[in-house]
């Protein structure tokens, strides 16, 4: 699925049609998507996924924190390019630790510079494709991912305990949570919860009856899976479905936009 940098038709090229799209980025375990905005619409949350993005808003570059609850913006610009980073990679790019831009949005001038965020802004602006430069800018100055901290994902991503993942991991439950509140923003036991409920939904949008769904993801059963959606996602589950049944659009990232 990854597409070079530059070339293809104008129809291939991801502001020559409207509302949200993704694809596997170049660098290993990112994202990148954009979004067109279509005009006044009605808002759909953001929901928590453990994940930090670098968005570009017509010229303007913002920092997408780790949400522990799910967030609703208001239209604020017209295009928009974004990298998803893989969970607890971006604080080694930003050059903060991750719980210092939990459940925030802020401009990436407040972390590199006024100068150099604005000419860069400037820059990706006057790229043919926004999106390819703004992946070309986190390939340059991404880190190495921690294959510690890949590792500490992919087990609760496969719903693995905490404390089975920190002995795995070969670190104690203290050591693992620092290194949590650094990588992800929040302990893994909220990441953990954070990556279950993205795995529930994703087999709801699928169309799977919500006690399997459930069950299949790690719930006790429906009502805690009920109770997670409510608590991280702020809404209830017949709602999301039907949410998603409506717009028929792909589920959006932590720092895109929220309008369906």
């Amino acid at each position: 699925m990854n597409q070079g940098l530059s070339g293809g038709s104008e129809a291939d090229r991801p502001w020559s049609r409207r509302g949200y799209e993704e694809r596997p980025a170049l660098l290993d375990g990112a994202v990148l998507w954009t979004r067109t905005a279509a005009g006044p619409a009605a808002e759909r949350p953001v929901l928590p996924d453990g994940c930090m993005d670098l968005i570009w808003a017509d010229g303007s570059l913002l920092v997408a924190g780790p949400d522990t609850r799910a967030y609703v913006p208001g239209e604020f610009a017209a295009r928009y390019a974004g990298i998803r980073f893989a969970p607890g990679d971006a604080p080694g790019f930003f050059g903060v630790p991750a719980h210092e831009l939990r459940d925030r949005r802020v401009a990436l001038g407040a972390l590199w510079g006024e100068a150099e965020a604005r000419r860069l802004g400037e820059r990706i602006a006057e790229a043919p494709d926004p999106a390819a430069a703004l992946e070309a800018l986190a390939l340059s100055r991404a880190a190495a991912p921690d294959p510690l901290l890949r590792a500490v994902v992919a087990r609760l991503a496969a719903g693995r305990a905490v404390a089975e993942t920190a002995e795995a991991v070969g670190l104690g439950a203290r050591q693992l949570h620092r290194r949590s509140l650094d990588a992800f923003g929040y302990g893994p036991k909220t990441l953990a919860r954070v990556l279950r409920l993205q795995r529930a939904l994703a087999l709801v949008r699928a169309g799977v009856p919500y006690a399997e769904a459930a069950l299949r993801a790690g719930c006790a059963d429906q009502a805690h899976l009920a109770r997670e959606t409510r608590a991280l996602a702020g809404t209830t589950l017949s709602a999301y479905a039907a949410s998603v049944a409506a717009k028929s659009e792909t589920p959006l990232p932590s720092g895109s936009r929220t309008t369906a």
